[in-house]
């Protein structure tokens, strides 16, 4: 029997994507299927429609709106599947895009998480910016993807259709084995939402497990769907945790330099959304070094101690920074030879 999946969409005042993508995910063809909408305590009548029309739709509610990360933790509480995938309420799916992931999965007792390639759902012939084709961090902790770096997204022409380990999967479509979840307690609520998919998967591979890519599978993401690029919330959630999870789970003997040259490089986007007049953006780098700083030990409390040899793939030790401001490299297979 094939394992069990569970396709699990966490939903806040998301009716309008709901109506548009979920058919998408009930027509998937594997079979030993669940799929469970998990409600953050949305405020529209989201549940209700999907009550009535998709009884076999698994329904469960939080009594509160966790965020990303918090939301998901409760919900999976209540999920019994060997593997869980966690899917955005934007994502169009296409009939077979499980099979060739658990199949990859299966085929490696390391592999703990994958995802599929992510392209455009408004431009489907181009790479989605949430995971493109799989995470990669450099050394000073951003995040860039095969196929998108910064704001500068790839077409699709089968130059990435190779089966690799990445740093991070996307949380727009992560797949993740259940008791690989469990292993970590799940994902870190205090992130709420954005790069915690990255802080789960550094976590297990620090454990020595692998994060995989699998092109065989192909789903197509709008993006942006709870908060626009521009959103100050959104600037603030991703500086603060970005120094969150290099103050979790970078070695010891780099932690604090890194976190120093890190705060330098944000003083310089802080001088660039101040002089590009988007001072609420400037002011939301602020806010999160103030609250990074102010609950410091809080997120050293979170260092695990590394028992195994971590697993490294994924991780490149230059600054894509560099690369792509300073050298203009604006293409992955520019920058990064081996990872």
């Amino acid at each position: 029997m094939q394992p069990k999946v569970a396709v699990v969409i966490l939903n806040w005042n998301g009716k309008h994507f709901l109506e548009q993508f979920l058919p998408s995910v009930l027509n998937t063809t594997y079979s030993n299927l669940e799929i469970v909408v998990g409600d953050n305590a949305s405020t529209d009548d989201s549940v209700a429609y999907v009550q009535a029309n998709y009884p076999s739709v698994t329904i469960l509610q939080n009594d509160n709106n966790y965020g990303y990360a918090g939301g998901y933790n409760k919900i999976l509480e209540s999920v019994n599947a060997d593997y869980i995938v966690l899917l955005n309420s934007d994502v169009e799916v296409t009939p077979d895009w499980i099979e060739p992931v658990i199949d990859l999965m299966e085929s490696d007792e390391l592999i703990a998480v994958a995802q599929p390639k992510l392209k455009s759902y408004h431009q489907k012939n181009y790479f989605e910016y949430a995971g493109a084709a799989g995470g990669f961090i450099d050394q000073f902790g951003y995040p860039f993807c095969r196929g998108r770096i910064f704001d500068s997204v790839e077409e699709d022409n089968g130059q990435y259709n190779n089966v690799s380990e990445i740093f991070w999967a996307s949380g727009a479509a992560m797949f993740i084995k259940k008791k690989h979840f469990d292993l970590v307690n799940g994902l870190d609520s205090d992130l709420f939402a954005h790069m915690e998919e990255i802080d789960l998967c550094w976590r297990l591979k620090n454990l020595g497990y692998k994060v995989v890519y699998c092109p065989d599978s192909e789903v197509f993401h709008v993006g942006g769907g709870t908060l626009q690029a521009e959103s100050p919330f959104k600037t603030y959630l991703n500086f603060r945790n970005n120094l969150i999870i290099l103050c979790k789970n970078l070695p010891t003997s780099k932690v604090f330099g890194v976190l120093f040259v890190r705060f330098w490089l944000d003083l310089l986007a802080w001088f660039k959304f101040l002089t590009s007049g988007k001072f609420k953006n400037a002011f939301s780098i602020n806010k999160a070094h103030t609250h990074f700083l102010l609950h410091l030990t809080k997120w050293t409390n979170k260092r695990v101690e590394q028992k195994n040899k971590p697993n490294t793939s994924g991780f490149w030790q230059n600054s894509i920074v560099w690369a792509y401001f300073v050298k203009r490299k604006k293409c992955f297979s520019k920058i990064v030879r081996e990872v």
